[in-house]
C-alpha cells in the first residue's frame, strides 16, 4: 500500500465536534492550519510511546513480544520455571496476551515480603530480555518516519523555545535520527567523554559566535531538547553517576522497567528531574502539546495532561494515535483517559484527535522552511482569524 492510500484511511476529530473527518475530504484543510499554527506557538513539546517504535517499519519490540521473549520457550510454550512462579504469585499465564507489566509487578510485590532466589533470577532473566530486545536500532533500522518528524518540527524559528521531546522508549531511536540529520541534542549529558549525567545540562544551549565584532551571536538552529523519562539502553550507573555506556548490563542499566512501581521510580534520580522537567513545561503558556503513540497506560504521566489541560488556558492538546478513533469511541481495553479527554473536546477545550500512526503523521507536519514569507503570513492571519 502506497503513502497516498494509507492517507486516505486517516481520520481527524476537532475540537466540540462528534464527527470524525476523513482526510481526503475538502474540509480537510482545518487539520493543516491546526498543524502549522501549532508550530507556530512559542512552546512546542511531543509526548511518544512504544507506538512510536512499533510496526513493520522501525521493528521495535511490543510488550507482548517482550513477553514471549521472556516466558517461552524455542517452541513457544511457556517454561517452567515461569509457570512455577506464576503459580506462586498468582498470575494467570492462560489469558490471551499475559501482561508482563502485571506479571513483573506482582514479583515485585512479593519480593516485598519474601526472599525469594528464584523469583529475583526470573526477573532478572526478564530485565536482561527486555534490556536486549530494546537495544535493536543500528545501521540498518529504517527510521524514516523519525527523521520526517524530527526534520520538520525542528525547523521552528530560533527565537521560539526549543523542540522538547519527551518519550517514555529505551531505544535510541531518536538519537540516531537526530544525528543523521545533523541535529543536535541536549539530552541532560555532558559534552566530553565519558558522557555524564548532570540536570545543569538541560538549562544549556548552543550559540553561533561570530569571528569578529561584538555582536554575541545567534541561536543555532536544528537544535532539540530530549528527555528519556523511562531511561535509556545506553545509561549505566556507576556509583552515584550517571553515565552512558554501550551494552551495560541489567543491574548496571538506568531503567525504569515495566511495572506498576514506574510512579515511584520516577521520582529518584535521574528521573525525577525528567518528571519535573515534564511537569514544568505543561504549565507553560502557549503551549502545543503533542502525544503520539503514547497510550494513555502510565497515569504518573496521564493525570499531569489531564490537569493541564482543565488549569492551563493555553495548552492546545493534539493526539495522533493508530487506534485513537476506536479508543475515542470506548474500547474496552483503552485508558480510561481517552474517554476524560473525549469529554473535555467535547466541551470545547483545545483537543484535537488524529487516527494515524506515527510515521503517517509525521507526513502531515508542515514544512515551514517550504512556506515563503507571503504563505507564512496569509497562514498566520487565517489562523488568527479562524479563532484556533
Amino acid at each position: 500500500m502506497t503513502v497516498g492510500e494509507e492517507a486516505k484511511t486517516i481520520r481527524y476529530l476537532v475540537p466540540s465536534s462528534n464527527e470524525w473527518t476523513s482526510l481526503s475530504s475538502s474540509s480537510s484543510e482545518e487539520l493543516k492550519n491546526a498543524l502549522l499554527s501549532s508550530l507556530q506557538m512559542q512552546n512546542l513539546c511531543v509526548l511518544t510511546g512504544s507506538g512510536s517504535s512499533l510496526g513493520p517499519v522501525v521493528k521495535g519490540p511490543s510488550m507482548n513480544a517482550l513477553w514471549e521473549k521472556s516466558a517461552y520457550n524455542e517452541n513457544y510454550v511457556i517454561k517452567a520455571s515461569v509457570q512455577g512462579i506464576a503459580n506462586k504469585i498468582n498470575f494467570d499465564t492462560s489469558a490471551k496476551i499475559p501482561n508482563i507489566e502485571e506479571f513483573l509487578s506482582l514479583c515485585d510485590a512479593y519480593l516485598q515480603f519474601n526472599d525469594d532466589e528464584g523469583i529475583k533470577t526470573l526477573v532478572k532473566d526478564f530485565k536482561s530480555v527486555i534490556l536486549n530486545e530494546c537495544s535493536f536500532v543500528n545501521d540498518d533500522t529504517d527510521l524514516t518516519g523519525h527523521e520526517i518528524f524530527l526534520h520538520r518540527l525542528s525547523r521552528r524559528r530560533v527565537r521560539e523555545s526549543r523542540l522538547k521531546i519527551f518519550t517514555t522508549n529505551y531505544d535510541s531511536c531518536f538519537e540516531r535520527s537526530a544525528g543523521k540529520l545533523g541535529l543536535v541534542v541536549l539530552d541532560g549529558f555532558s559534552f566530553t567523554q565519558p558522557r555524564f549525567y548532570d540536570p545543569r545540562f538541560f538549562g544549556y544551549d548552543i550559540v553561533r559566535r561570530p569571528k569578529t565584532g561584538e555582536d554575541l551571536g545567534n541561536y543555532l538552529e536544528g537544535v532539540i531538547q530530549l528527555y528519556k523519562l523511562h531511561g535509556s539502553v545506553t545509561w549505566a550507573k556507576n556509583g552515584s553517576q550517571i553515565a552512558e555506556k554501550l551494552n551495560p548490563t541489567p543491574d548496571e542499566a538506568c531503567l525504569i522497567y515495566p511495572a506498576k512501581g514506574k510512579y515511584q521510580q520516577s521520582y529518584i534520580q535521574p528521573h525525577l528531574e525528567l518528571i519535573s522537567q515534564y511537569f514544568s513545561t505543561l504549565r507553560e503558556s502557549n503551549t502545543c502539546l503533542i502525544v503520539t503513540g503514547f497510550g494513555f497506560n502510565d497515569d504518573h504521566l496521564s493525570e499531569p495532561i489531564l490537569s493541564a489541560v482543565k488549569s492551563n488556558p493555553h495548552l492546545r492538546l493534539i493526539i495522533a494515535d493508530y487506534y485513537a478513533e476506536k479508543n475515542w469511541n470506548g474500547s474496552n481495553d483503552s485508558s480510561p483517559y481517552w474517554k476524560k479527554f473525549k469529554d473535555l473536546a467535547i466541551q470545547g477545550e483545545d483537543i484535537w484527535f488524529v487516527n494515524t500512526s506515527f510515521e503517517d503523521f509525521a507526513q502531515l507536519i508542515p514544512d515551514l522552511r517550504s512556506l515563503n514569507k507571503a504563505e507564512r503570513l496569509a497562514k498566520d492571519i487565517q489562523s488568527l482569524t479562524s479563532g484556533h
